[in-house]
């Protein structure tokens, strides 16, 4: 599912204009956005939580080269799934 079909279903099921609907997905979103880049993690009780992870910085290799580089520290995001959703994706459906 890509963002336009999230925002048509939105549409669909709350009985909303589509533009309406697209600014709420897009109002989620940023909001996400701006609490991650704040470094505060984000918990949607029975999907999952989202947080920021701290990677220090190291030496590595240039795979090409073989030369040794610097690689900067860096935040990057990162998904953990609820235990609810991952119930709903494992469960056996009457088609297998």
């Amino acid at each position: 599912m890509v963002k336009s079909e999230l925002i048509q279903k939105l549409s669909e099921k709350a009985n909303l204009p589509p533009k309406i609907a697209e600014i709420a997905v897009n109002t989620v979103f940023k909001s996400m956005t701006d609490a991650m880049v704040r470094g505060e993690g984000i918990e949607i009780r029975g999907f999952g939580s989202f947080k920021v992870r701290k990677y220090e910085g190291r030496k590595g290799n240039h795979p090409r080269t073989g030369t040794t580089i610097e690689i900067e520290p860096k935040r990057r995001p990162f998904f953990k799934v609820g235990k609810e959703l991952r119930e709903r994706i494992n469960k056996k459906s009457s088609d297998d």
